[in-house]
């Protein structure tokens, strides 16, 4: 049996301050709560810029021993340089705290623009480049410029763990036989992406990690999930899971408030027979 794994992509929304958040309840215990009722989630903030290491080291000190925070990675390598020429890029992503995480780090997310189509010599070059393991990160890690200063990296791995990867692709062209191929060959996992048929959608096995971000039942980033649609993801979770997979599912859908209950409620449902979820 695979594990699985759900949270909310990310964690810091007004909106959900006095509903999931209890009133009262200070910004800076936020994250505590939120893992007191997930297994997981999903850091959005190093999107956008490279994190510090004492971001890292605050989400290990905020959350449960068992808890593990999925990265997404860098859009200066997916958006602004498109996966071309990017190892050094890449390296100062991975030098800026990651391995401080320890054993809670968990898969790396790689979200394509939907202009970047499928080509094969730039994907198998950005596939290669990816680390594998903690001591491969490290390695890699070293390679950072000077756009990071020594107080602002890490570079030692505090365990020895595999590094798995997820690329979530909004672009027709990396569903055909040969993309999904190399995905395979590279061991990295296709996002199954729910957006309201916004960008493709497939549940196309490419590894044994099946990474999951639900993006609204049928309004994008807003509408929640029914309680027929928990249920169907409940099922496909378990049935992946019983494959041996490792499942990891995020809720996306947070401009109005519905991602962390959606979240709590799929794992009401994924809880074993006999066992109740915590439903507050």
């Amino acid at each position: 049996m695979g594990e699985i794994r759900v949270g909310t992509s990310g964690w810091r929304y007004t909106s959900w301050r006095g509903d999931f958040y209890p009133r009262g309840l200070v910004q800076r215990r936020e994250l505590e709560h939120l893992a007191s009722r997930m297994s997981s989630v999903e850091l959005n903030g190093s999107f956008y810029s490279l994190q510090r290491p004492s971001t890292y080291a605050r989400i290990v000190a905020e959350t449960p021993d068992d808890f593990v925070v999925a990265v997404k990675g860098s859009r200066y390598i997916t958006h602004l340089k498109q996966l071309r020429d990017v190892e050094v890029p890449l390296a100062n992503f991975l030098a800026s705290g990651l391995l401080a995480l320890g054993p809670k780090l968990g898969p790396l997310l790689w979200q394509l623009p939907p202009t970047l189509a499928y080509d094969e010599l730039v994907a198998r070059a950005f596939f290669g480049l990816l680390p594998r393991t903690t001591y491969e990160l490290a390695h890699l890690a070293k390679l950072h410029d000077d756009r990071l200063a020594p107080d602002q990296v890490v570079l030692k791995p505090l365990v020895r763990r595999p590094v798995r990867h997820a690329l979530e692709v909004r672009h027709e062209s990396w569903l055909t036989e040969p993309a999904l191929e190399l995905l395979r060959a590279y061991d990295v996992g296709l996002v199954v992406a729910d957006s309201p048929g916004r960008w493709p959608y497939s549940e196309e096995r490419t590894s044994s990690l099946r990474y999951v971000r639900l993006h609204g039942h049928s309004e994008l980033y807003a509408s929640g999930y029914s309680s027929r649609s928990l249920d169907t993801w409940a099922t496909r979770s378990r049935l992946w899971a019983a494959e041996g997979d490792d499942v990891f599912v995020y809720f996306d859908n947070d401009a109005r408030g519905r991602a962390p209950h959606d979240a709590v409620g799929l794992l009401q449902r994924l809880a074993p027979v006999g066992v109740e979820a915590d439903s507050a």
